[in-house]
């Protein structure tokens, strides 16, 4: 049963390996500081933050997020350790932008759960003020065992004060570093575009593309935020469309030169107004939607900004709203709490009379808060229908007509759509879910739910059939949108339980070869994949990448891995992290279709592996966070439409182009 702590009271823990989940609902940084039985903290290596995220025992999030989950094992401490303070720190405000106290954001909830999400114990940190920095909870030894105590001590000075107050010397240096760490984290992940120009004025303003690492400065006044990137991570590129992986940093130079595997700059003069809109609606209405009102390079990309302005305005009107209900249902009890202090009113009818009018005012503020959420959410609904049907085939749902007509295309789009995203509030809209490309993170299609949000219950059976037609799904559309030639799948798949799902991509022929199976057709294609991974690498770093083998494929490859860890031995297990950590720098990818707990036997050896993939699920959860106000968005796969063939008509295509070198 969840322990709900108030300061000062703890609690004991039954579990070695745990993970800290927060909740801040604005971005904070997150730390962890390992103190002797004393509380000092004996130097900076004592210290888990962003700037250096893993200590022994202990690891923290690279950047600043409404929500983190950090990693704790407390076997892995040394018997000179007797606490682990979990430290929460506000950003350093930019140019007087942000909050700069904690008394200004909502208060920060901090819970202890095990590996397999259960919940040990909670505290939410009220009562703070003026803090920018607060020591959330700490775990501590007592007599032999760990317990957690929850602290809620803020600090007005910062990171520099907190260090300082548990005894570490470079307390200064230490709280710089996280904030320049934290900075640079900041600059990778997602921004809020710059606000429009009038009430109502739906036509969303693109910033200037972010400066690639040889470029110099951005031109002075120039905004540089950062394209959305869904579930809190970071987007691959900035601001304007990304060339291939692979290709000329040019998109007019001439083909046929060395093969360019590091990251291409972008440019630094400002994209093109948006296209002409429609006619302004009648005064007080609405402006009307168009497909593309955004600013952008070309029509793809006015379409994605468009999409993530859609996005961002869903979770702005929904945490209005949201906000809206929890000031009057506060207000409601202040009143009905007041007129209760007054014995007077406590029999009779005045008492009553206090208590409908503070229901009344409640009842009233919360329509209120519904008329405008419901007029927003008209407003995005009317913009969706017109722009589902504008987008292109890697931003189009499996039902969109666009993929009737659909040709390999020459090059490589800006996104990719995994899915869509829902608020509970707002069900008439659905938000496509877009990834940046290349990809920048390994898929991880999660077979171990046993139930779905609608209350519906799926067995293991089926959860693993639908984990992997939602793989083959993504697959399918990650083919569909290279040009021919430029994107491989390798499939293992050790039991060959996968088959029936695999078809489409087996029979039209568009993988590498076919699934490898058992231990030994694991081993061959690790080593293979791993092999390319070094000599790519050793290729960057002699600084001769058109030095490979004769014959190398330069492609994009993608490894999809089904049942595991069965197959899998130790060394094989090593592989595929490696392969997470090191693989898509040089285009290579994973798309791991797993249930978590069937590897539960490798301990906290995996958890790297779990945490470096981005979670998706075969039935919609919950489980997805925005960067602005940490909503939990409802995620729903991508699904084709019952007995359509488009999945194999597009396959048959990308084979056949990549057969006849056509497109």
């Amino acid at each position: 049963m969840t322990a709900e702590l108030v300061r000062g009271q703890n609690h004991p823990l039954s579990q070695s390996r745990l993970e800290i989940r927060i909740s801040a609902g604005t971005p904070v940084a997150a730390a962890a500081a390992l103190s002797d039985e004393n509380g000092r903290i004996h130097g900076t290596e004592w210290v888990a933050h962003p700037g250096a995220p893993v200590q022994p025992g202990l690891e923290v999030s690279r950047q600043a997020a409404a929500d983190h989950r950090l990693a704790v094992d407390l076997d892995a401490m040394t018997e000179a350790v007797h606490r682990v303070s979990v430290l929460l720190a506000l950003p350093a405000p930019d140019g007087g932008a942000g909050p700069a106290r904690f008394g200004a954001v909502a208060a920060p909830f901090v819970a202890v759960t095990g590996l397999d999400g259960t919940e040990v114990a909670s505290y939410t940190i009220t009562g703070l003020d003026l803090e920018s920095a607060v020591v959330a909870l700490e775990l501590y030894r007592r007599q032999g065992a760990w317990k957690v105590r929850a602290v809620g001590q803020g600090y007005a000075g910062g990171l520099a004060e907190l260090f300082a107050d548990q005894g570490l010397a470079e307390a200064a240096q230490l709280a710089s570093g996280i904030d320049e760490a934290v900075a640079r984290g900041l600059a990778r992940s997602v921004q809020a575009p710059p606000p429009r120009t009038s009430e109502g004025d739906r036509s969303r303003q693109a910033a200037a593309p972010a400066v690639g690492p040889d470029q110099g400065a951005a031109p002075q006044g120039a905004p540089v935020p950062v394209p959305p990137s869904y579930g809190g991570q970071p987007s691959g590129g900035q601001g304007g469309p990304q060339p291939a992986y692979g290709g000329a940093t040019d998109p007019h130079a001439a083909s046929g030169g060395p093969v360019n595997y590091s990251h291409p700059g972008r440019q630094t003069s400002a994209p093109p107004p948006p296209p002409p809109t429609a006619p302004p609606a009648q005064p007080g209405q609405p402006a009307r939607p168009v497909a593309g009102d955004a600013t952008g390079w070309s029509m793809e990309e006015r379409l994605y900004n468009q999409v993530w302005g859609m996005f961002e305005d869903l979770a702005r009107t929904t945490a209005a709203y949201r906000s809206a209900v929890d000031f009057a249902e506060s207000r409601m009890d202040k009143e009905l709490e007041q007129a209760l202090s007054d014995p007077r009113n406590r029999i009779g009818g005045q008492g009553d009379a206090a208590r409908e009018a503070a229901r009344a005012r409640c009842s009233q503020l919360v329509d209120q808060a519904r008329t405008s959420l419901d007029r927003d959410v008209a407003q995005l609904v009317a913009e969706a229908e017109v722009v589902e049907p504008a987008l292109p085939p890697a931003f189009a749902r499996w039902d969109n007509p666009c993929w009737h007509a659909y040709r390999v295309p020459m090059e490589i789009p800006m996104a990719l759509r995994l899915g869509d995203l829902r608020l509970p509030e707002a069900e008439p809209i659905r938000i496509p879910m877009l990834l940046r490309l290349p990809l920048e993170r390994g898929l991880w299609i999660d077979s171990g739910r046993t139930d779905s949000l609608d209350g519906s219950f799926t067995d293991s059976h089926d959860m693993r059939r639908l984990a992997m037609d939602t793989a083959v799904a993504h697959a399918a559309r990650l083919l569909a949108v290279y040009p021919a030639g430029e994107f491989t799948v390798h499939v293992v798949d050790p039991a060959g339980s996968g088959a029936r799902a695999l078809a489409p991509l087996t029979q039209t022929g568009v993988i590498a070869g076919p699934p490898a199976q058992g231990a030994a057709g694991v081993t061959e294609v690790l080593a293979r994949l791993t092999q390319r991974v070094d000599l790519v690498q050793m290729a960057l770093r002699g600084g001769a990448p058109d030095a490979l083998p004769p014959g190398f494929d330069t492609s994009q490859q993608l490894l999809i891995v089904n049942d595991f860890p069965h197959g899998f031995d130790d060394r094989a297990v090593n592989q595929l992290r490696y392969l997470v950590d090191e693989g898509p720098s040089v285009g290579v990818h994973l798309m791991m279709v797993a249930d978590r707990e069937e590897s539960a036997g490798y301990g906290p050896l995996l958890d790297p592996l779990w945490r470096a993939l981005l979670r998706l699920t075969p039935v919609p959860d919950d489980h997805l966070a925005d960067p602005w106000v940490g909503h939990a968005w409802t995620y729903e796969p991508p699904a084709v439409p019952h007995g359509s063939e488009v999945l194999r008509q597009v396959l048959t295509k990308v084979a056949e182009a990549r057969r006849t070198g056509s497109r």
